[in-house]
């Protein structure tokens, strides 16, 4: 996975949504836990999906089939975040998400804390057996913003 700089994101990623850093998400390193950065990611994909596509999940679901993420710098309880997430490819049932995770630290430092990778398989939802990406979710997924 590339690393990038917060320029690159800012310029690159068309689509962020904030994540609040809640006391419960902090363990006994007095950072956020790693697992955590799972529901973050999950969280931004979800509106990602919601918001860029207007997916419907009840007519085709969908399921990760592969997250890598890559832990850069901790994240502690008064840092403010933002998730950025773009599709970088589209196959016939599944596509990749890129995940930036980044934001302020408390002393108002620009950090890049974490990035993932993350494959989702399109399934039907009575059989939850993967099927095509719908055509106009997959335009969506790759559209540019200008």
């Amino acid at each position: 996975m590339k690393n990038y700089s917060i320029e690159e994101v800012k310029s690159s990623f068309s689509f962020s949504v904030p994540v609040q850093v809640r006391y419960s998400d902090i363990d006994g390193y007095m950072h956020v836990n790693n697992g955590v950065y799972f529901s973050y990611f999950e969280h931004a994909r979800a509106a990602f999906l919601y918001k860029v596509c207007n997916w419907d999940i009840m007519k085709t679901g969908t399921v990760v089939a592969n997250i890598n993420i890559d832990y850069l710098k901790p994240i502690h309880v008064f840092d403010l975040i933002k998730v950025y997430v773009r599709c970088i490819h589209i196959g016939r049932s599944s596509f990749v998400l890129e995940q930036v995770l980044m934001g302020n630290s408390e002393k108002g430092e620009n950090k890049v804390f974490a990035q993932a990778l993350t494959t989702m398989v399109s399934v039907n939802m009575q059989t939850m057996k993967p099927v095509p990406v719908p055509p106009d979710y997959a335009l969506k997924l790759m559209a540019k913003e200008d």
